[in-house]
């Protein structure tokens, strides 16, 4: 997809803050400090669009983007992040899983994993729950160039089996050199819109 436009909408912790459920929406999830930001600011060619942080856990609300006035992008809060204390980190859940549960639009999960990284008891927790609930999910390994191809391979691999996903369906992505973009909006726009 050519992205011309792109912009934020709104910050939202409860269902009533959301914005009117009038086009498909696009929900980015995975740990803190993952690259969801990165991924979404690279997808719609923008540097800023959602915040980049250094500091994990920086992400504490649900952010919601509008793309070309055909889809919304909604960039979830990061999990799993050690110095957050139990009682935040209980209301991200809860803010998260009441998004994933009750958002009628909600179309497509795009589920970010670090390819440097074994998945985390989290990410497995939360695969487990979406697979549950069928909710169609793109899973995405990010910081790729970190890698050679062979060793890019051979994570793939690894993560896949590890989840039980064929390797095929893990998208290795790269903000750097963005390799992986294209393939990531081809599964969002024939997921949003298909047969368009």
């Amino acid at each position: 997809m050519k992205v011309t436009s792109a912009e934020f909408i709104k910050s939202a912790v409860y269902p009533y803050q959301y914005p009117i459920a009038l086009l498909p929406e696009v929900a980015f999830v995975g740990r803190s400090n993952v690259g969801k930001s990165s991924l979404i600011n690279t997808l719609v060619n923008m540097k800023r669009l959602a915040k980049t942080s250094n500091t994990p856990g920086r992400t504490q609300l649900i952010n919601f983007f509008l793309v070309n006035k055909r889809v919304s992008f909604v960039d979830l809060p990061g999990y799993g992040y050690a110095r957050v204390p139990a009682s935040v980190k209980r209301g991200w859940r809860a803010m998260i899983e009441g998004y994933l549960e009750g958002r009628e639009n909600l179309r497509l999960i795009v589920m970010i994993l670090d390819i440097r990284r074994d998945p985390s008891r989290d990410d497995e927790q939360l695969i487990e729950w979406l697979r549950s609930n069928t909710i169609n999910t793109v899973f995405v390994l990010t910081k790729a160039d970190k890698f050679s191809k062979s060793r890019v391979n051979i994570s793939r691999q690894k993560i896949g089996k590890h989840l039980g996903i064929s390797c095929d369906e893990l998208i290795p992505f790269s903000a750097k050199t963005r390799s992986g973009k294209d393939e990531i909006w081809r599964v969002i726009e024939t997921t949003c819109y298909p047969g368009s």
